[in-house]
C-alpha cells in the first residue's frame, strides 16, 4: 500500500507539471541555464514530428538567385529531419506583423535593423529576441565544428549582434556587405573624372558635372534607411574610432563637438546636392527609382551595398554603365575614407515556439551547404575562405578595404522604449528627406538630435 500511495504521489506530480506547460511539455522560454548563456555542444537532428516557422526577407540575393532561401530550408530538412514553413517576402514586416500581434510568432526570422518599419529594433527595444550565445558552442548540424568556428573574429562582438553591452549574443551575423559610393564607372572614363578622395574634392565635382548637364546632380540615396550605414562611416573618417563610440553610445557633449559639427555640415550640404526626386521616391515601394537615377546618369553616387547589382541586374541603364563602388571620401587630404560594413541578422523571437529546433536552423545557417546556396545569390557570410574565390564585381567590392578605406562596424546602442522618443532612424535619417526639399534646417534638426539623444542616453539598456 505504501508503494502504491508513493507511486500514486509520484503520478500525480507529474502530471501536475506536464499541466503547468500546457499539456506539451514545451515552452517559448529558454532553460534557465540558456537564458545564462550555458555552453550546448549538441546539435544532434531532432526526431520528433516538429515543423518550424522561418520568415526570411526577400532581398536582393533572393531576386539574384530565386529560391535561394527554400534551397536552404530543404538542404535543413535533409539533414535533420525538421520541416520547414518558410515566408519569404520583400515586405516581410507586413506578412508576419499581425500574427505576431496576435502572439503567433515564427521560429526564426532573418530581418536586418535599419529599415524602415523597424520592426528588428523594436523587437530589441522590447527585449523580445531569445539569447543565442549557446547556439555559437553548438555543432553545425552535419559537420562536427562548432558555429563559433566558423565565424570570423569580431561579428559576434559587435552592438550588431550584442545590442545589451551584456556579453550575450542575441542576433546572429548573417550576409555582410561593404557600403559605400556606388557609382557609372563608365561614366566617370568617359568624361576623365577621377574617383574623389576628399569631400573638397566632391564639391567640385559636383559643380562640373552640374556645368555641363543640369540634369546630372552629385547625389541621391534609396531610403533615408540607408543613411545609416552613410552616417557611421562618416563618423568614423571624420572622428576616428573614439568619435564613432561615442556618438553611437550618444556620449554627453558629443554633439558640440568639432567633429560632430562637421558631419552635419556635409550632410547638410550634400542635401543641396541632391536630386530633389529623391524624396518622393524614398520608401520601400519606389526606392528603386532612385537607384535608377544613376543607372541613367541622373545622379553620380548612392550610398548602397554589395546587394545593388542583383537588385537592380534586370534594370536599363546607359550604354556606358559599368559599376563602380568607393569609400566615403577622407574628411582632409591625406586621410582615410572610410567604408561601413553592413551586417544583415538572424534572429529567434522570445515567444518562438520551437525555441531548440530554431537554434539547430540559426546553426545550419553555416553550414558549408548553407554559404554554398547562399553564394549563388551573392550573399557572403562572414566565414573564412567565402571571399576568396570572388570574382567580378563582387571581388571589386570586398576588396574596398584592402584599398585603404577604414572599417566601421557597430550601430547606435539600444535603450528603453520611452513615450515620444523616437527610433534612431526616426531621430537621426529620416530628417534628411526634409533637409532635401528645404522643409527643416540643419539646426533643428541638430537640435532634435541633441533633445532625442539626452533621453536615450538616460535609458541606454545594459
Amino acid at each position: 500500500m505504501k508503494k502504491f500511495l508513493s507511486l500514486l504521489l509520484a503520478l500525480t506530480l507529474v502530471l501536475s507539471m506536464a499541466a503547468c506547460n500546457g499539456g506539451n511539455g514545451a515552452s517559448s522560454n529558454p532553460p534557465s541555464d540558456q537564458k545564462d548563456g550555458a555552453d550546448s555542444t549538441s546539435s544532434e537532428p531532432t526526431t520528433q514530428d516538429v515543423t518550424i516557422t522561418v520568415a526570411a526577407l526577400a532581398s536582393g540575393y533572393e531576386e539574384a538567385y530565386p529560391g535561394m532561401w527554400q534551397e536552404v530550408c530543404d538542404a535543413f530538412t535533409a539533414e535533420t529531419g525538421i520541416k520547414v514553413e518558410l515566408i519569404c517576402d520583400k515586405n516581410l514586416e507586413d506578412v508576419i506583423g499581425p500574427s505576431m500581434q496576435g502572439g503567433d510568432f515564427p521560429d526564426v526570422i532573418h530581418l536586418a535593423t535599419g529599415r524602415e518599419k523597424g520592426l528588428t529594433e523594436q523587437f530589441i527595444k522590447d527585449r523580445n529576441i531569445a539569447e543565442i550565445t549557446d547556439v555559437l558552442s553548438m555543432n553545425i548540424p552535419g559537420e562536427n565544428v562548432k558555429v563559433s568556428d566558423k565565424i570570423v573574429g569580431g561579428f559576434t562582438d559587435t552592438s550588431v549582434t550584442n545590442p545589451y553591452g551584456d556579453g550575450k549574443t542575441y542576433l546572429a551575423p548573417m550576409f555582410y556587405s561593404p557600403c559605400g559610393l556606388f557609382y557609372n564607372a563608365g561614366l566617370f572614363a568617359e568624361k576623365g573624372w577621377a574617383v574623389p578622395t576628399t569631400w573638397d574634392e566632391m564639391w567640385a565635382l559636383a559643380d562640373k558635372a552640374k556645368a555641363e548637364d543640369p540634369n546630372l546632380y552629385l547625389f541621391t540615396y534609396p531610403t533615408t534607411g540607408y543613411f545609416d550605414a552613410f552616417l557611421y562611416a562618416l563618423m568614423y573618417s571624420v572622428g576616428g574610432a573614439d568619435f564613432f563610440n561615442n556618438a553611437t553610445t550618444y556620449a554627453e557633449g558629443v554633439w558640440d563637438t568639432p567633429e560632430a559639427k562637421e558631419c552635419f555640415d556635409i550632410i547638410a550640404k550634400l542635401a543641396s546636392y541632391t536630386n530633389p526626386v529623391t524624396p518622393a521616391q524614398a520608401n520601400d515601394q519606389d526606392f528603386t527609382q532612385n537607384q535608377q537615377l544613376v543607372l541613367d546618369n541622373k545622379a553620380l553616387f548612392m550610398p548602397n551595398g554589395t546587394w545593388i547589382v542583383g537588385e537592380m541586374a534586370e534594370a536599363p541603364r546607359a550604354e556606358n554603365f559599368q559599376w563602380g563602388m568607393t569609400a566615403l571620401p577622407a574628411s582632409k587630404a591625406g586621410g582615410s575614407g572610410a567604408s561601413y560594413c553592413w551586417l544583415e541578422q538572424a534572429w529567434i523571437p522570445a515567444g518562438a515556439p520551437n525555441l531548440d529546433a530554431a537554434k539547430q536552423f540559426v546553426a545550419f545557417l553555416y553550414s558549408d551547404a548553407a554559404c554554398a546556396i547562399f553564394a549563388k545569390g551573392g550573399a557572403v557570410q562572414p566565414v573564412p575562405g567565402l571571399t576568396d574565390n570572388l570574382e567580378g564585381d563582387n571581388k571589386l567590392f570586398y576588396s574596398i578595404y584592402d584599398n585603404g578605406a577604414d572599417a566601421a562596424m557597430g550601430n547606435f546602442a539600444a535603450y528603453e522604449a520611452v513615450a515620444g522618443l523616437g527610433s534612431v532612424r526616426e531621430v537621426f535619417l529620416d530628417p534628411v528627406n526634409n533637409l532635401v526639399n528645404g522643409t527643416l534646417t540643419q539646426d533643428q534638426w541638430i537640435s532634435d538630435i541633441k533633445a532625442a539623444s539626452d533621453q536615450m542616453r538616460a535609458n541606454l539598456m545594459g
